[in-house]
This record gives structure tokens, sequence and C-alpha cells, in this order.
């Protein structure tokens, strides 16, 4: 993906969209939808308001603006892009000490580089969902889906799509070619699930590039079979639509895994920022993010408010199959994905 250069921070400011202004002190970074109060309703009640928000379309055009001089406080991002944000010395640590819920995240979603009690800590996991295959019940059996080779299945070659994202698209890819561990992968594996995608590619009819254009593909018949995200299954399922999902395909299926980091050289106020991570990790937030198709990475809280068959309804639940975690990978990698994947959407 071609993102704009940016000349300087004023140039920056001008194109970060900022909410209306809230709280002054603490200005977060972030996916638009984020910014609802039940999602840090703690941090309302302590200070009154909401930080102020600020809006990026993905976290490479965040990247950017940063680099560029847009200034902010912390910033919503997911695993994969960590080392790169670590690297280039935009982030600095979190002090987990100031983390009230710290000790109870899920350890089977944060990995070794996050919360091992070794070394800083740059990322702070907040929320997480699945990918897995979402398909229409009606038109196909089962029994096809019961591999992530479904996509190369001539038969329903241009009812198909995949997500226009690299990382859930090499996510895919490497389970397919036996890959459970991205961070580890090899030159040879990389290779592997490159040409796997550029195998799959002529089957698709697009690549979807939000959730409800996903739905509305799916709904409309247009397209029978998706790599998705968890949340287009209950919001298919609200609107009687027909929606299966596919987490246990014989290959597995995936996990993504997002959160917070703590940006360098930040103006606001250092502490309203722990008090808005420690907001969005607290037991008051876990249901409004199930609501809205995410996890909460507090494991202890999760458990408490949230039974099983609410996760399984919401493409969370349990599964006996290889999941691939989208953790932190070296950045020399990522680019290399990020590089390969618009050249196979090229038809390269």
């Amino acid at each position: 993906m071609t993102f704009a250069k940016f000349l300087g921070a004023a140039s920056a400011l001008t194109l970060a969209t900022v909410a209306n202004a809230q709280d002054a002190d603490l200005l977060v970074f972030d996916y638009s939808g984020f910014e609802e109060p039940v999602y840090h309703q703690p941090y309302v009640d302590m200070h009154g308001a909401s930080p102020t928000f600020a809006f990026f379309g993905d976290e490479d055009e965040a990247f950017q603006k940063i680099r560029a001089g847009f200034q902010a406080d912390v910033s919503h991002i997911c695993a994969g892009s960590v080392t790169k944000w670590e690297e280039s010395g935009i982030i600095e640590p979190w002090d987990t000490s100031k983390l009230t819920a710290y000790d109870d995240l899920d350890r089977n979603l944060t990995g070794a580089q996050v919360g091992d009690g070794e070394g800083d800590v740059f990322f702070i996991p907040t929320d997480f969902g699945s990918t897995a295959i979402a398909y229409n019940p009606d038109e196909v059996p089962a029994e096809d889906v019961a591999s992530l080779n479904v996509f190369k299945n001539p038969a329903y070659a241009g009812r198909m799509t995949l997500p226009d994202n690299v990382d859930d698209a090499y996510a895919l890819a490497y389970l397919a070619t036996g890959v459970t561990d991205w961070s580890e992968a090899t030159d040879e594996q990389f290779e592997a699930a490159s040409n796997w995608l550029r195998e799959v590619h002529p089957n698709l009819r697009t690549y979807w590039t939000d959730p409800g254009e996903l739905a509305q593909l799916l709904a409309s018949g247009e397209i029978l079979i998706s790599w998705a995200w968890n949340e287009t299954y209950p919001a298919m399922v609200d609107e009687g639509r027909p929606i299966a999902f596919q987490r246990e395909a014989t290959e597995g299926s995936s996990l993504w895994l997002c959160g917070y980091v703590n940006l360098a050289d930040a103006p606001g106020d250092e502490d309203k920022a722990y008090d808005y991570l420690n907001a969005f990790l607290s037991e008051a937030s876990v249901v409004p993010l199930l609501d809205a198709g995410y996890g909460s990475a507090n494991a202890t809280a999760l458990t408490a408010q949230v039974s099983e068959e609410d996760l399984v309804a919401s493409g969370l639940g349990q599964i006996d199959v290889p999941v691939l975690a989208q953790l932190p990978m070296s950045n020399e990698r990522r680019e290399q994905q990020n590089e390969t994947f618009e050249l196979i959407k090229a038809g390269f």
C-alpha cells in the first residue's frame, strides 16, 4: 500500500482527524470507534471527561504521521507493528508497576516479547479477536471448509475474498503451509506462504477492506467464502443472515492482538496515560468490548464476566487446532511481507 509522504508537523497536524476536544491533558491516537466512553468509563468517572482522540486509517498511516511530527500521548496498534515502532524510537517503555491489571493479562496472548518479566515492555495488549473462514452454509458444505485450501478450490473461483490486510493474509498463508509461529518463519517458509497467496489470488473476487463491506458481500451472495474477522459472524447472525464461522480447519486459524504503546516525548499528562490504560483493561470494559466483537486481554476479568457460550457466539471460544498468534515479528520480515503482498494483489 502506498502512503502519502508528509512534509512536516503542520501537514501532519492538518491531516490527523481530531475528535471534539475532551480532556486536553491526554491525546489518544486510535482507530475510529474506540473513542466510545463505554470502553474507558472508569477514566471518565475519574477525570470527568474522555481523553481527546485523533484517528488514523491504519497503523502505517499513523506511523508516518508521528514520524512527520504529529504529537499524541498513546497510540493503539497491533502486535505485528510493535518492532517497527520500537526500532524507530517513537515509543518508550511502559512502567508496568502502574498498570493495575498487568498480572491479569492473558499470557497465551502476549507471547514471550510481552510481559515475560525480562527487559522493557513497549506494548500492553488490550484487545484481541480471531480470523478464520466465514462462509454461507446454505451454499457451502461444511466439509468444503474443513481445510484452508478451500481458497484454492476452483468450484468457488470468483466467490471468495481475503482481507486487504497483510497480517491477516500472511497469517492464513503461513497456516496453510504448515507454519504456526511467524516470528520463527524461515526465508523458505516465507516464500512458500507467498506462493500460496499467488496461487489463491486468481480465485478471489476482491480483497475486502472493512467488516461492513465484507458483510454486504456475504449478505448479497456475491461472496460465499471469506477469511474474516470474528466480528462479522455475530453481526450477521443478529441480522438473520446465513453465516457460519469455521475456526477449526485442519491447519488452524489465527488470533490477532492489539494494544497501546507509549509515545516518546508525549506532550500530555503521563499519569493520565496510565489511568486510560487501566480503564481500558478494567472489568467495566469487558462486556462492552465483547459486544463490539473484541475480547479483553484481561484474562481474569474476561473469565469472571463472560461464559464460554458467549465467547463461542462471538467467535472467540476455545478451539483444538493450531493457532497462529499475530505477535511481533522482525521489521525486516514485516517490510518484506508488505512489499510482496502488494505485488501479489497486482498480479505478480
